[in-house]
């Protein structure tokens, strides 16, 4: 919504990231947005005790590409969930459709078939002014509310699972 910050969250809301760990895969298309989304990331998983050598950061080409980033994150490290970082603007073409709709789908697709989370922080705005408004500016950082679910996901994960031992007597 053009009226939510994204930043604005209850600090009280969020568990502990201590001892967690995370894969960060960011789009290398629009750069300016997308290393504001990752610092908008980073620095909130730090202020809620993720420590920094837990934070592993990858970078793709373009969004279509963070599908593929983020099941090769998943395969080759032990990370607790994985947080994809893109931007799509608006041109005057239907490609803004299609990359919107495949990463939708990929990440989706990722959610339903991986054992961990993947966050998705993508923006898809109609300019690059609305873009720069939710990569830090008057409607904050989407890439605060990816780290924010993040840590809220993998909470919510071990709960499951320590729910599921339980009945299940481990």
């Amino acid at each position: 919504m053009a009226t939510k910050n994204l930043s604005d969250y209850d600090i009280n809301s969020v568990p502990s990231g201590k001892g967690m760990r995370f894969g960060i895969v960011v789009s290398e298309w629009n750069n300016k947005i997308t290393e504001a989304l990752y610092n908008g990331a980073y620095n909130t998983l730090i202020k809620h005790g993720v420590n920094e050598d837990d934070i592993v950061k990858e970078y793709v080409p373009g969004t279509f590409e963070l599908t593929y980033g983020a099941q090769s994150m998943i395969k080759s490290a032990n990370f607790d969930a994985v947080i994809v970082l893109g931007c799509v603007i608006q041109g005057e073409t239907r490609h803004f459709d299609f990359i919107c709709q495949g990463v939708s789908q990929g990440i989706t697709d990722l959610n339903r078939t991986q054992n961990i989370p993947v966050i998705f922080g993508v923006l898809t705005t109609d300019t690059q002014q609305q873009a720069a408004d939710r990569a830090g500016g008057k409607l904050g950082n989407k890439g605060d509310e990816g780290a924010v679910t993040a840590i809220k996901m993998t909470a919510f994960r071990k709960r499951r699972k320590d729910a599921q031992n339980t009945e299940i007597g481990f």
